[in-house]
Formats: structure tokens, C-alpha cells, sequence
């Protein structure tokens, strides 16, 4: 598991679909556009096109439901007629009006390529025969049902030859370097404290249910998840050839291993705090934390024995690990061929979805039970969705190609430059912030690089071998290349021009160890922008976007952070203090919401992404209220003003459908709120909003008794 501390705006139920979208960026190099250092930015860099046409969309109407009133519950206004019309598909957890209908356009887009690709007609791109075999191992549904698990008996007879300690590391770091999360993660990370260098990471990891707090819940409904993840294991040990009655031994091994794994790791609100999961040793610091481990044999097993510098992000969690670990301790220790059970599950959970149609059914099976997603992807989805995971940046270079323009990465370099000159103008006004940090404020915001569209330097592949003949060998040669290209950065000057995520994905990021906004070309499309549209539809859209991203800088998080990305304290107290004090506001504002059955959203899980969006908004409407003053050019459509156009033009971007079984586990497990709050959630605390639609104080969408919270 890498640590990162990227804070990207996309929900979860996107993200786990592997969303990919069309988008607009041109053919060439991405722009690193520069950022704001004065407020006095020219008017052409942040105002939209000088003249009012009268032709361009406004809000969607039929997404509207007219009966609810704007003041009472904005998120039923403006999505309302599109929740009501728009089911969500069979093979998906939920559907979103943005997000999902982006990536499901760029995911037949990229199909194109990689058929075209596998016919043999490449066009010259630099890997395109390597692709078109990746594809073809993984649609070849008749080889794979013939092998099923045969590809797994080389991993499963190096995991039966785990005799002790020792063989067993050597038998985790083998899984690693082929992708398989087993016991713990080990990785590369920014250093924290010298963001310009690379050191190595190990981090608390092998669980199988989606976060800690699952092996310990009461509630009927975790109980629920646990019995049938204990009964998928069970049925998932018996696909690899146990008995019936061996199977269900052994899942009842596998769950009191995890659960212990559990027990040591931090909660997914404790895994926020930088602070905590920054603990810089060298081998010999790693090796007397946890001396049972053999580190040595690690290192040397998965090909780099000469790391030293780690951060153990978990100490507590190996302090376990070891205990689990000390064969001379029986009362502590977990048996060296409980071991080998739980290893040979998680090898079988890694790769089930590319085994044969038992695996993938008894997979997809347990997937239903968390999200409620009715059918199982058609295969050619999960095959572009394994290309994008393997060979990313491969796939998308013809996909930039063939499919981007230039409007929709100028528009973000508008929009950028606009946000930052918003943040810029706030900061210079902010009457709880003094002087001293003011300044270091301004210079992080003066140094923040922007990204967009697609890298500047295309990421190599060069030595990775694929060929036709196994879907698993290439998953696990392709594991294995990026695991050694990941260790391979350790000890090295950072990457400044490395992305975290490919060209095509409809998601945004900011990365507080760069200090950096990276904005993929594929979330440059409408609806969050479109030339079509009005600006303040943009703006309330795309702009939302950007500004979201910006203040992940200044949220509770990347505050922590410095101009050059490192973890240091540039704040005074007495600022620090009110901060913390504002930010608790916001905190308290989403504890108290409930999306489903008795789940209240977490306020310290999502304070990040929710200070994000509060901050997003203003920033963006600011940006758009400076535009329109200097050239007007926002039309009042469908009855609705510029101002009104940009909050339903915010609202109408988070359209979502959740089925029950995915809304709990979003609240569960995600920091992002759900979609309905993302949306009402900042708009109760902007005084434009409630200006906009004339809203009185002490209606649903405009609290009363000061209880309206505000950070930037």
C-alpha cells in the first residue's frame, strides 16, 4: 500500500470503477501553467468570452425537479428530475451525472484503440503491439477457462515450500513484487521531511475487508459482511482444491489473522494526520522495531537490499506483525502453516477476477454484498479497466492523440490562473490570519505548480514482456515492472514531473509532497466544461474543481505542508488555534448529517475533502464575479441568473444514484462525503448562495443562530 497523501476530488464509487473519461487537452505537451504572484491578473486570463451569447446552455432542465424549493434542499432542485428518471445500470454500485457518463464514453473510446491495437494495426504508436497482446490475453475467456488455476500452482508450491520465518518473508516479498498485498505494504514515498528526496515506505496492509473498523463493528449489517466474507474465502480456498470441510478451517484462520492485523492498524481517521504516519528509521531502526522479521532477506528477495532509509508510517502495527511473527513466543506467534493459509488466500483474492468463471463469479459475489451491483461488468469493460491499471500511460497516448483538443485545457488554464488570483485576494483580506503566516501562506500559493491535460515526459515501459498466451503471467509481469520501478525511485531526487494518475481519468488532485494541482484531461469535459455552456455553468462546474484542489493546500491536512512540500509547522499559534477552531465547525456540520439507515457521515474522516469543497465554491465564485464584471457575458437563461446558473451548474455536476449497499459503504470508508452533501453541505455556509435565491435565514439551506461555518 503506498502511502501518498494525494487529495483527489472524485467520489469512491468512481474511482473503484476505474473511471476513465473523453476529454480536451491538445497534442503536445502539457502546460505547467504558472501561478498567480499578484492579484492584478489580466482580465483575459480570467474572463470568459467578451460578448453575450444568447445561444449558450444553461442548466439542464430536465435534471431540475421544480417542485422542491432551492431554499429547502438545493440538491433536490437542481438533481431531482434526474434522479428520478436515470436508474442506475446493472453492472454498476452507483451512477453519477458527471463522473459516470464521462468514463463510460472514454472507456468505448479506449476500447477502439486496444482492438485496433490487437488486429496489429498500431499506427506506429510506441507500444501498441504490446497492448493489442495484453488485450488479447485478457478477452481470451476459452485459454483462461482451459487453465483456470493452473497459472497459480508455481505461487502456490513456492507459498506450500514456507517452512520458517525466513521462507516466509521471502514468500511475502515474492508477492509483493508481483502486486499481492499480503501482511504489510512496502513501497517508495515522498520523504515528508525533505520533499525533495525519495525514501522507502512500509505501511500496515493484508486485509481483505475494506477497512479496519469492519473486523470489529457490532451492528447487524458488519456482521452481516463479515459471515459472508468468512463463507467467500471459505468457497475461494475450495476453488484452489480443498475440501469443504478444510475450506472452512481455514477462512476461520484467515479472518483471525486479519483480524489481528486489524486490531494493530489505524483507523482510516487516524491515517489523515501526517504527523502520524511519519516515522523516519534507517534498517537498522526497522530491524530493532521488529527483530523477528528477517528485513535483510526482504530487501534482498524483492531486489533492493541496499535500501535504508524507511519511514515506518504504523510502528504500532509491526510491533504485531513481529509478535505474530516470534515462533519462539507460541502464546503470541501464528503458526508457520497458518501462514501459508493466509498467503494462499490472498494470492487467490489478487488474482481471482483474471482466473476462470468460478473465481471471477465467487469474486464478483462478494463484491455484490458490499456494493449491491446487480450484474458483473461485461468483460471488454474489465479489460480496459486492466489495461489502464497495468500500462496507463501506454494506452493513453494514443488516446490523446485520437481523441483531445485544445478548448478545454485553455479553459482550465483560465480557470486556474482566476482561483489562485481568488486565493490570492483572500488571503490578503483574511481578518483571522496575521501577518507572519500570511506570507508563508502566499508563498505556497506562489509556488504551487499546475499540471494539466498530460504528462510532459510519457512514462517507459520498456522491458516489460506480454505476449498473448497468459493473462495472469502478464498481470504478474506487469506487477513486477512497477513494483521495481517504484523501488527503483528510493534514495533518488523526486520525479517533479511523474503523475499519479492517467491522462484519461475523469479526477483532479493536489499532492501536498509537490505541492502541486494536477488536473487529467479527462475531467475537462462537459458537464464540467464546455464551450457550449455559459460561464457561470464553467465556473460552477470545472471552476468548483479547480478551487477544490487548491484549498486541499490550505485544508487540515495539506496546511501542514510547506511551499516546498515538506511536513513543517509555518503557521502561528494563535492562527493555528483558530483555524483548528474553524475547521471544528465544519467538523460538527457533517457529524450531524445521516444518509442512510442510522450512518452519520464521519466529520474527521471527510474534513479534508469538506473544507475542499466549501473553500472550492467561494473561490470559484469569486473568480466568476470578477470575470463577469469585466466582461459580461453570462446570459440569464431559463429564468435563472448568472449567480443562480453557477450553483446549479455545481449541483447538477454531483447528480448521483447510490444503491444502499454502496451508499454504506462510502460513508463507511471514504473521505468524501456523499454526493447530496458535497452539495448542500457548502452551499448552507456561502452567504452568496443564499443571496443568489433569495433565501431567508432559518430555512434548511441557510442555518440560523450563527451557525454558518467558514475557513477561506
Amino acid at each position: 500500500m503506498r502511502v501518498t497523501r494525494t487529495r483527489a476530488i472524485a467520489l469512491w464509487a468512481v474511482l473503484s470503477a476505474s473511471s476513465l473519461a473523453l476529454a480536451c487537452a491538445h497534442e503536445g505537451p502539457p502546460s505547467a501553467i504558472p501561478p498567480v504572484t499578484s492579484a492584478s491578473v489580466p482580465a483575459a486570463l480570467i474572463a470568459p468570452a467578451p460578448v453575450v451569447d444568447p445561444n449558450l446552455k444553461g442548466p439542464d432542465e430536465a435534471s431540475l425537479d421544480r417542485s422542491a424549493a432551492p431554499c429547502d434542499d438545493f440538491y433536490q432542485f437542481a438533481c431531482g428530475g434526474w434522479m428520478k428518471s436515470t436508474p442506475i445500470p446493472d453492472d454498476e454500485a452507483s451512477w453519477v451525472r458527471s463522473f459516470s457518463v464521462i468514463h463510460q464514453d472514454n472507456e468505448t473510446a479506449l476500447r477502439g484503440i486496444l482492438e485496433r491495437d490487437a488486429s496489429g494495426d498500431t499506427k506506429g504508436d510506441a507500444y501498441g503491439q504490446a497492448l493489442g497482446d495484453l488485450w488479447t490475453s485478457c478477452m481470451d475467456e476459452d485459454g483462461i477457462e482451459k487453465r483456470s488455476a493452473d497459472d497459480l500452482k508455481p505461487e502456490l508450491a513456492r507459498i506450500d515450500a514456507v517452512r520458517d520465518p525466513k521462507t516466509l518473508v521471502t514468500a511475502i516479498a515474492h508477492l509483493h513484487s508481483v502486486g499481492v498485498g499480503a501482511a504489510f505494504g512496502f513501497d517508495s514515498e515522498v520523504d515528508f521531511k525533505d520533499a525533495s528526496m525519495m525514501i522507502a515506505g512500509v505501511s500496515q496492509s493484508g486485509l481483505g475487508l475494506p477497512e479496519r473498523d469492519y473486523y470489529f463493528r457490532d451492528d447487524a449489517r458488519t456482521k452481516d459482511i463479515r459471515a459472508a466474507y468468512e463463507a467467500h474465502v471459505a468457497r475461494t480456498l475450495a476453488l484452489l482444491g480443498e475440501s469443504a470441510k478444510q475450506s472452512a478451517a481455514d477462512a476461520a484462520v484467515v479472518v483471525k489473522i486479519e483480524t489481528r492485523l486489524a486490531g494493530a492498524s489505524m483507523t482510516n481517521v487516524e491515517l489523515r494526520d501526517p504527523q502520524k504516519v511519519y516515522h523516519r528509521l534507517d534498517l537498522a531502526g526497522l530491524m530493532k522495531l521488529a527483530p523477528e522479521i528477517n528485513w535483510t532477506s526482504y530487501l534482498t528477495a524483492i531486489g533492493f537490499p541496499a535500501i535504508t532509509a524507511i519511514n515506518v508510517a504504523q510502528p504500532e502495527f509491526f510491533k504485531e506483525l513481529d509478535a505474530m511473527s516470534n515462533t519462539s513466543d507460541p502464546s503470541k506467534a501464528v503458526k508457520i502453516g497458518d501462514w501459508r493459509t493466509y498467503l494462499r488466500w490472498h494470492l487467490a483474492r489478487s488474482f481471482s477476477p483474471w482466473l476462470s468463471h468460478r473465481f471471477v463469479d465467487e469474486w464478483f459475489q462478494f463484491r455484490q454484498v458490499l456494493t449491491g451491483t446487480k450484474v458483473l461488468q461485461p468483460r471488454w469493460k474489465r479489460c480496459v479497466r486492466f489495461a489502464d491499471q497495468m500500462m496507463g500511460e501506454a494506452l493513453a497516448q494514443p488516446f490523446v492523440k485520437e481523441h483531445l483538443g485544445d478548448a478545454g485545457k485553455q479553459a482550465a488554464a483560465q480557470m486556474v490562473a482566476g482561483i489562485e488570483a481568488s486565493m490570492k485576494l483572500d488571503l490578503e483580506s483574511l481578518a483571522w490570519m496575521d501577518d507572519p503566516t500570511r506570507t508563508k501562506a502566499e508563498e505556497k500559493l506562489g509556488k504551487i505548480l499546475n499540471k494539466i491535460g498530460f504528462p510532459s515526459k510519457w512514462r517507459s515501459y520498456d522491458g516489460l514482456a506480454i505476449d498473448r498466451a497468459s493473462l495472469l503471467a502478464n498481470a504478474e509481469r506487469a506487477g513486477a515492472f512497477e513494483t521495481k520501478r517504484e523501488l527503483a525511485k528510493v534514495g533518488k531526487p523526486v520525479d517533479k514531473e511523474e503523475w499519479e494518475m492517467t491522462p484519461p481519468t475523469v479526477n483532479a488532485y493536489y499532492e501536498p509532497t509537490m505541492n502541486e494541482m494536477v488536473f487529467p484531461a479527462g475531467i475537462l469535459q462537459a458537464p464540467f466544461y464546455s464551450k457550449e455552456q455559459t460561464a457561470a455553468l464553467n465556473f460552477g462546474a470545472i471552476g468548483m474543481v479547480v478551487g477544490h484542489e487548491l484549498t486541499h493546500g490550505f485544508d487540515d491536512e495539506g496546511r501542514q505542508f510547506d511551499a516546498d512540500g515538506n511536513l513543517r509547522d509555518w503557521w502561528t499559534a494563535p492562527v493555528s488555534a483558530e483555524f483548528d477552531k474553524r475547521a471544528a465547525c465544519v467538523e460538527h456540520q457533517y457529524d450531524a448529517y445521516v444518509p442512510i439507515d442510522d450512518m452519520h457521515i464521519k466529520g474527521k474522516l471527510t474534513l479534508g475533502e469538506n473544507i475542499a469543497d466549501l473553500g472550492g465554491l467561494k473561490l470559484s465564485f469569486a473568480a466568476l464575479e470578477r470575470a463577469e464584471k469585466e466582461h459580461p457575458s453570462t446570459p440569464s437563461v431559463g429564468g435563472f441568473t448568472p449567480a443562480q446558473q453557477f450553483f446549479v451548474g455545481f449541483g447538477q455536476a454531483w447528480c448521483a444514484n447510490y444503491r444502499p449497499e454502496s451508499l454504506r459503504l462510502l460513508v463507511a470508508t471514504n473521505p468524501h462525503s456523499p454526493p447530496k452533501y458535497r452539495v448542500n453541505g457548502p452551499l448552507s455556509n456561502l452567504p452568496e448562495f443564499a443571496q443568489a435565491f433569495q433565501c431567508k435565514e432559518g430555512v434548511p439551506m441557510v442555518p440560523g443562530g450563527g451557525k454558518r461555518c467558514e475557513i477561506w
